[in-house]
């Protein structure tokens, strides 16, 4: 007899339900892992939205804390009934991107040549969980690659202390990295959900020392304070692209921060940039965007424009815990609701509505 778990599953755009599937085997290289914590991220909104295509029947979720139920015969240097998490990327780190020095686009040809169910080519390809293979929102997930990217949780921390680690803390550093930020500079965050909450922090630990943050929720502006900004700003009350320039003394930030995935905070993002800054762009867009003539510089203001898709791999999970255990970072506090697996539909309405204050949502399998 199959041995059956709990998963929230896609169905079509606009519903995503539990349903019972199987758990699965685990092959030599993988590692089975019995879920204690995971989350709900912005971009399983897109998904629940048929804004990001996957596959119907697909388990969704990125976002795995929990134990070894089974490991591989071939993965070394972990045991079972060991804590860990695993990052939303999980490259194997054998494909010509990962050694190229882009693990997080590990395994796009895949996509291309039509074996991960899925057409087109996706240029996101080492994020494979809830997106090319079943994700994390269900009782157990199988980790690929496992000796590569589970990462031990050191002892002492909390679930909900490391809930972030595998995605929304590492793509959030890295919109920070991909700044550019040096000692001394000014930098502009445009929106303040998880992934901008943790970009301000970032911005503090490389750096900053002047951090401008802006939302339109002043509940996030507050929390964002305690990441390290020194200056928020709530668009509705003010032209923000006016008060940072007049804040810089009409020079433009360093680097701005863009994590909504809009328009309008892109373009807002690189209107405050000054000649030779670089906006990192770390928003899921899910329409056409436009670059502004003028705010370009019509193409010769020197700008730079990276993005991000976040790191993974056990390194990277690694060096993230450390800088929770250091105590540097709390981002903990984001988790601001709690609920079981069974109620997963309601907690996906809770937080794609952005109802009752909602960051971070712990759904709790067992």
């Amino acid at each position: 007899m199959v041995a059956m778990m709990k998963a929230a599953i896609f169905i079509e755009p606009g519903r995503i339900e539990l349903a019972d599937k199987p758990i699965p085997g685990v092959g030599p290289n993988d590692a089975l892992i019995r879920i204690t914590t995971t989350t709900i991220c912005g971009t399983d909104v897109h998904i629940l939205k048929g804004e990001y295509p996957v596959a119907k029947g697909l388990t969704i979720g990125h976002e795995p804390v929990g134990v070894i139920e089974k490991l591989g015969s071939a993965v070394q240097g972990y045991s079972e009934g060991q804590r860990v998490i695993a990052g939303a990327i999980c490259p194997n780190f054998n494909s010509y991107a990962a050694q190229d020095g882009v693990p997080s686009q590990d395994g796009s040809y895949l996509v291309a040549r039509g074996l991960c169910g899925c057409h087109g080519y996706k240029a996101t390809a080492g994020w494979r969980f809830g997106n090319l293979i079943d994700g994390t929102q269900a009782e157990y997930v199988l980790v690929p690659d496992a000796q590569a990217n589970l990462a031990p949780i050191p002892d002492g921390l909390t679930d909900e202390q490391v809930l972030m680690c595998p995605d929304i803390m590492s793509t959030g550093f890295k919109g920070a990295e991909n700044a550019n930020i040096r000692i001394g500079d000014t930098v502009a965050v445009f929106a303040q959900g998880p992934i901008g909450l943790c970009a301000t922090a970032g911005a503090r630990l490389l750096g900053a020392s002047t951090i401008v943050t802006v939302d339109s929720n002043e509940h996030r502006l507050s929390i964002s304070k305690k990441m390290g900004a020194d200056v928020t700003l709530n668009f509705k009350h003010c032209d923000v692209v006016d008060e940072i320039m007049k804040l810089t003394g009409g020079r433009g930030v360093d680097a701005s921060i863009e994590a909504l995935g809009t328009q309008g905070t892109f373009e807002s993002a690189l209107r405050v940039l000054k000649p030779g800054g670089t906006l990192s762009s770390l928003g899921v867009y899910s329409s056409d965007l436009t670059i502004p003539l003028s705010a370009f510089a019509a193409g010769l203001g020197d700008h730079k424009i990276n993005t991000a898709l976040c790191p993974g791999g056990k390194e990277r999970m690694r060096r993230l815990l450390n800088i929770v255990a250091s105590g540097r970072v709390d981002l903990g506090v984001m988790v601001t609701h709690r609920y079981r697996l069974d109620d997963i539909v309601a907690a996906y309405e809770l937080f794609a509505n952005q109802r009752d204050g909602v960051l971070k949502v712990a759904i709790k399998p067992h």
